[in-house]
């Protein structure tokens, strides 16, 4: 989609900045929020919600009030109150759905909310934008520096104000840094205000984004705006491998999508006995191996014999805890064990793109069998036939025939008087 800030739409065709995410809008449509309630009118005499939503680089958002009454539409640029001096944003969002984002965030739109000062003038964006051209080399010579001094830190990003008089500098670290020498340092060279901000690693790689492993932006960036944390037990429950490398994320951290479809799992997994379940037979004891948990389905096996498994119903299980806990053994669990084959005729798939084969990717093999070739000549069968075959003799050509009248030839081979 087009950005409406820089005007890269002709038509409602998309030509794009070519800016690469280095524009006004820092990489269009980043955590950007659809406005449903754009069309509604406002009840006669309601005056417009008074607070606009407006975005800063990678994606920060704040809550400006609107104190001037200033015509404001999503993509104007301009001037808010910052501490000291003032910044320079993009507004991202306004009206009544302003009110609902702030109720979301556990802002309290009553309270002390900075204002908006002024629509950016081209001086303000002509300082914005030299100040944004700094941020990349200084980043590298930040860097550095906390190298030199032997920080364990790592400088991840730079931000400067809209006025260019102050630079935050957002790090990663795992313990606590003591980075004073560092400020000092960092004064001296860049001769401007420095505000060190610690983030955490998630939000590291929110603000730089990316590719997961899934092959899309990764969803810190793009809509995820609120980290709960995630554990391993998550992986447990949908019965995951604990692969360090396939569960860690960009970040180095559990992925968020571990979540996503954990609640499904709990709903499921209410009335299925755990992996720790032991049934009593008069075989001997046996302990679930497998839980198919959408299948309802449970694998048991005999302590001493693993190798073979029986397949039995979540119903079948929970009724033989119930016998065992009146301390009554089953005969065993071939008695109520359900055959493999008879599982996956019961199963029906609906195919209709034929994407569960697995050799839909694979080339074709060659067949030795060749086609005949329609316009060869037929060759004979074998080489008698083709020396059996007299050669067609042409009555135009002429050919040595020997004279009848002509002196006959001696054979000096078969002539005994020689």
């Amino acid at each position: 989609m087009a950005c409406t800030s820089c005007s890269t739409s002709d038509g409602g065709a998309p030509k794009g900045c070519k800016n690469n995410g280095t524009c006004g809008t820092d990489s269009c449509n980043k955590l950007t929020v659809f406005d449903w309630l754009s069309n509604m009118t406002l009840p006669g005499g309601q005056a417009p919600f008074d607070c606009v939503e407006i975005r800063f680089k990678n994606g920060r958002k704040e809550f400006y009030r609107n104190t001037e009454k200033l015509t404001l539409s999503i993509g104007d640029i301009v001037a808010t109150e910052a501490s000291p001096g003032h910044d320079v944003g993009i507004v991202t969002l306004t009206g009544e759905l302003v009110k609902v984002q702030m109720k979301k965030k556990q802002v309290n739109h009553e309270g002390e909310v900075p204002k908006i000062y002024r629509k950016a003038s081209q001086k303000d964006i002509d300082i914005w934008s030299n100040s944004r051209d700094k941020e990349e080399p200084m980043k590298v010579r930040a860097r550095e520096m906390a190298i030199r001094l032997q920080l364990q830190m790592k400088i991840s990003d730079i931000e400067f104000q809209g006025d260019g008089s102050k630079a935050t500098f957002y790090y990663t670290a795992e313990d606590r840094v003591d980075f004073r020498q560092l400020i000092k340092e960092f004064a001296g060279a860049f001769s401007t205000r420095i505000e060190m901000k610690q983030v955490g690693f998630r939000q590291e790689a929110a603000r730089l984004g990316g590719i997961g492993s899934c092959g899309r932006e990764l969803c810190c960036s793009t809509w995820l705006t609120d980290f709960r944390s995630v554990n391993t037990s998550a992986a447990r429950y949908q019965q995951l491998s604990l692969n360090p490398q396939k569960l860690a994320g960009q970040c180095g951290k559990l992925k968020c999508c571990l979540n996503y479809e954990l609640d499904t799992y709990m709903d499921a997994l209410k009335d299925i006995p755990d992996m720790e379940t032991k049934l009593s037979t008069e075989k001997g004891d046996a302990i679930c191996q497998k839980i198919d948990i959408f299948g309802r389905l449970m694998s048991f096996a005999y302590i001493g014999n693993f190798g073979q498994w029986h397949v039995l119903k979540v119903e079948q299980v929970q009724e033989i805890m119930a016998q065992n806990k009146q301390k009554i053994k089953v005969s065993g669990l071939e008695d109520y064990a359900i055959e493999v084959e008879k599982i996956a005729v019961e199963k029906t798939f609906q195919n209709a793109m034929g994407q569960d084969s697995l050799t839909r990717f694979d080339q074709p093999k060659k067949s030795n069998n060749k086609k005949p070739n329609k316009n060869r000549k037929p060759q004979p069968q074998n080489q008698e036939a083709g020396q059996n075959q007299k050669p067609k003799i042409n009555p135009n050509q002429n050919q040595n025939k020997p004279n009848p009248n002509g002196p006959k030839i001696r054979n000096e081979k078969n002539n005994p008087n020689k």
